[in-house]
């Protein structure tokens, strides 16, 4: 009889509570986002450049972690009036944060973004990764609704090899995201990374087995190279996009 009592004393009582409280555990280990002020002096060097330079219009913004910050932008594509606002060890949720300033500003024609890595890396889950490029998404959609974005999924890499599983999976969630909108592009530039079978070539990469090396980022701008003319043609006139400068 006592235990009839209990077991309706739980059912009634304690298990809504419980269930109630399972309902605000995270999701996956790790998921919480990192300080973004951690980025604030870089940022800042941002916005004194464009202070003391002029800044294309219509350009090809280039936003995301360290892999954009590495990468020689200018150089691969001459073509394109281009900005980088990379900056190392980023997040997407530090993106986020300080979309104002270094996103949404520029108006670009074009934004290529790559993060995701280090969310990865630092615990969070796929979901995750894909919930907050979608309020990417979502936002520069709210703003500049003709502006296109090429996502370049997160790079198998040798340093971070055993997280490739799970970054593998955000790809693919992010791939199929892209596929439903037009003006979402997904430049695979991971699968080439892994044309030999197994790990992806010691040679894609400096000897932290993390950054790019110069054949990594050939690799990398070629594949983007056919996505940004795709990305530039329909509703775009590409030769207004890459050749008005203020």
């Amino acid at each position: 009889m006592a235990h009839r009592k209990f077991s309706r004393f739980f059912m009634r009582f304690a298990a809504p509570v419980l269930i109630g409280a399972v309902a605000f555990l995270p999701l996956h280990a790790g998921e919480e986002n990192p300080e973004p002020r951690r980025f604030d002096e870089e940022i800042t060097r941002f916005g004194e450049w464009d202070r003391q330079n002029s800044v294309p219009r219509n350009a090809v913004l280039f936003a995301g972690s360290s892999s954009i910050r590495l990468w020689k932008t200018a150089e691969y594509f001459p073509q394109f009036p281009v900005i980088n606002r990379g900056f190392g060890g980023a997040h997407i949720s530090d993106v986020l944060f300080f979309m104002e300033k270094i996103v949404l500003p520029y108006r670009p024609a074009v934004i290529v973004f790559y993060a995701g890595d280090n969310d990865i890396a630092d615990g969070k889950s796929a979901e995750k990764v894909l919930a907050d490029y979608r309020q990417f998404v979502e936002r520069v959609r709210q703003a500049l609704p003709e502006t296109r974005i090429i996502f370049l999924p997160i790079k198998p890499s040798l340093s971070r090899w055993n997280f490739w599983p799970e970054m593998k999976k955000a790809n693919g969630l992010i791939e199929a995201y892209c596929a439903g909108d037009e003006r979402l592009f997904y430049a695979d530039t991971a699968t080439p990374m892994l044309a030999g079978g197994g790990k992806p070539g010691s040679e894609l990469f400096l000897e932290d087995g993390l950054h790019l090396s110069e054949a990594g980022y050939r690799l990398w701008s070629g594949v983007l190279k056919t996505a940004l003319e795709k990305a530039l043609a329909g509703k775009w006139n590409a030769d207004k996009a890459i050749k008005t400068v203020e």
